[in-house]
């Protein structure tokens, strides 16, 4: 696969990227490169590009999610992106894989070229994931799927579930049903 090569010219075309939360004094003495019809400011770098918004996951055609780092609670935020930080898009190529942090509860998808890329991580398309993501939150949001295992840790049995989720292209129902063969 030959890594394509983004700059301020084509970063907006069919990208995954997560940007850092950077503070609204980081833009504060720059000027205004572009500002999207959507009301996005971008400040475009050397080594990259400001985005200053109030919305952020699908932006366009682009899945640009905000890793937030503060107790920042405005609805617009300025994050921050290296160019090689932007990774290609679409809804064919199994592109995705999931990470989930148990103690947070945080679910959320990544970039097949991130360096968090495990060769145990199952790449999937982005509505494959997508739907394992609602099977991950509906298991870690509440109890009712664990009622066919009684007597049984629900918190071991979730974090077995989840992990096969992410590392096998086992469904839920596989997973419930060969773990029920096996108690």
């Amino acid at each position: 696969m030959t890594i394509k090569t983004y700059n301020r010219f084509n970063f907006h075309h069919h990208t995954f990227c997560v940007f850092e939360e950077v503070t609204l004094t980081t833009i504060e003495n720059k000027k205004v490169d572009y500002q999207s019809k959507s009301g996005s400011s971008y400040y475009f770098t050397e080594e990259g590009v400001y985005r200053l918004s109030n919305h952020w996951g699908k932006a366009a055609n682009c899945k640009w999610r905000l890793k937030s780092t503060s107790s920042n609670l405005s609805r617009t935020k300025v994050g921050y992106a290296n160019w090689n930080a932007f990774h290609p898009d679409n809804d064919i190529e199994k592109l995705y894989f999931i990470t989930v942090d148990l103690e947070s509860q945080i679910v959320n998808y990544q970039h097949k070229l991130c360096s968090e890329y495990e060769e145990k991580f199952v790449l999937r398309t982005a509505t494959e994931t997508t739907k394992i993501i609602k099977n991950i939150r509906d298991l870690l949001s509440n109890e009712s799927w664990a009622k066919h295992f009684p007597n049984h840790n629900i918190k071991g049995l979730r974090k077995e579930i989840i992990e096969k989720l992410i590392t096998t292209n086992q469904s839920l129902l596989e997973i419930k049903r060969a773990l029920t063969a096996s108690l």
